[in-house]
């Protein structure tokens, strides 16, 4: 019986650390947000905005409908970039 205690109890680890958080309905990328949840970035995170996949998202709110993305190459004083809203269907996932 040891070993198969054993074997469950090692079986049931290896699921809890393979386990994802689930994410947020609001999720930024800047540490210095509310919004900011570092668990969910030790995963690769995807987003679909109006049924296309974007890389360029630096905010999100999926019940609200919408995303900030960069404008351009434009900085504000602080050297961060200018970001504008796109409003639209949202849906994150992990890849």
């Amino acid at each position: 019986m040891t070993d198969t205690t054993a074997t469950a109890t090692a079986t049931a680890t290896a699921t809890e650390s393979t386990q994802k958080p689930q994410l947020p309905d609001h999720l930024s990328i800047d540490p210095r947000s509310p919004h900011h949840v570092a668990a969910v970035f030790d995963h690769d995170i995807g987003i679909t905005f109006n049924g296309k996949d974007r890389v360029d998202v630096e905010e999100y709110c999926v019940s609200e409908g919408w995303i900030k993305v960069p404008a351009g190459k434009a900085l504000d004083r602080n050297g961060k970039p200018l970001l504008i809203k796109l409003k639209g269907k949202v849906e994150a996932f992990y890849r």
